[in-house]
């Protein structure tokens, strides 16, 4: 159930397109909380705010704030422009939007027969956390290329949570996020997977698009019960548009679960049981043991799929030069470097799609 407060801003810490976060003391002494100025109000010192610490009090990883409801004194402006798609529907706090693919959009024309990507690749990853390096590994082998963001909604629904996102898009990485389902906040919004690949291509004319879940991730240690079983279907939807998906692998190093180490179980779920399109799997050639393990348990992929050994010779150089932090639960770089040699060998990959 939810955990409500209410508290006093003392001081906003930075802020980023969509997002403020700030410190402020609640009755158990001062915590951090994000707000989302579209939703609530841009909250200043001084402000009496409602928070929701459900996240915060559970400790998560990646959603670890409390959340900004309510700003009383100091509510957002009513939208009045067009848009009639809703999201985060039936919650206290849906919001509507203009979708490309509604009838009020300028772009609805373009997209109201748009049937096919044409070929164009679709790098599709279980983590939001694959999303730096799959573009370290593109662009080191092909710079320039125009890459667009379709995100999912397994994860955070609003896009405005990933600073990732926000950086990558302010220094021309990404040249827009399509936010597609329950998920908002994007440069544009979409009904599904699939119009949202159509306007990646066809809105944004995008060369390359990527697709995977905001930040976060649902799992429960089951085979089918993780939120990375879309990374499954988004390979269809690109598959049946026409475009060419590269199925990008989750490989660890550094995490020892079992069902996690070498491939981990949601890419053998996600691409060897839900995936009926066929995809390139990029499998990396790493070195040893470990290396045999991951080609081994990418064999099993091949009944449906083309795997694809990928040289990772330079890939580890390309990414120590993310203009972005690298980190996947909780590790870094260096501490599970097979994760992110992984998903840049999916980048490097898509480059080669291109030539």
């Amino acid at each position: 159930m939810i955990r409500w407060r209410k508290g006093e801003v003392v001081r906003i810490r930075r802020e980023w397109p969509g997002a403020v976060e700030l410190d402020v003391a609640v009755p158990e002494g001062e915590c951090r909380a994000l707000a989302y100025p579209p939703l609530v109000g841009r909250p200043e010192p001084g402000d009496e705010v409602l928070l929701n610490t459900t996240a915060l009090a559970m400790g998560l990883g990646t959603g670890g704030y409390a959340m900004v409801v309510a700003v009383p004194n100091r509510l957002p402006q009513d939208p009045d422009g067009p848009g009639h798609l809703v999201k985060a529907r039936y919650t206290p706090l849906q919001a509507t939007v203009l979708g490309a693919d509604e009838q009020d959009s300028p772009h609805h024309e373009r997209l109201r027969e748009a049937d096919s990507l044409d070929g164009m690749p679709v790098v599709v990853a279980d983590l939001h956390s694959a999303l730096p390096p799959i573009l370290c590994g593109l662009y080191a082998d092909r710079p320039g290329t125009r890459v667009a963001y379709v995100m999912q909604d397994g994860g955070a629904l609003p896009a405005w949570f990933s600073m990732t996102a926000a950086r990558l898009r302010e220094i021309g990485w990404l040249a827009g996020v399509v936010t597609v389902g329950q998920s908002f906040g994007g440069d544009v919004e979409a009904v599904t997977v699939h119009t949202g690949l159509l306007a990646a291509k066809h809105v944004l004319e995008a060369d390359v698009a990527v697709v995977a879940q905001g930040p976060g991730n649902l799992g429960t240690g089951t085979r089918w019960g993780f939120s990375g079983v879309s990374a499954g279907e988004a390979v269809n939807a690109a598959g049946v548009l026409l475009g060419r998906p590269v199925a990008a692998l989750r490989v660890s190093e550094g995490d020892k679960r079992e069902r996690h180490y070498g491939v981990s179980h949601h890419s053998l779920t996600a691409y060897g049981r839900v995936a009926l399109s066929p995809a390139d799997v990029p499998v990396p050639v790493l070195p040893g043991d470990f290396g045999e393990r991951v080609r081994d348990q990418a064999e099993l992929l091949a009944v449906r799929h083309r795997l694809v050994p990928v040289p990772v010779d330079g890939l580890h150089e390309a990414l120590r030069e993310s203009p972005v932090r690298l980190s996947t639960m909780g590790r870094g770089l260096e501490e599970d470097l097979a994760y992110f040699v992984a998903s840049a060998a999916a980048g490097r990959l898509t480059a080669s799609l291109l030539s």
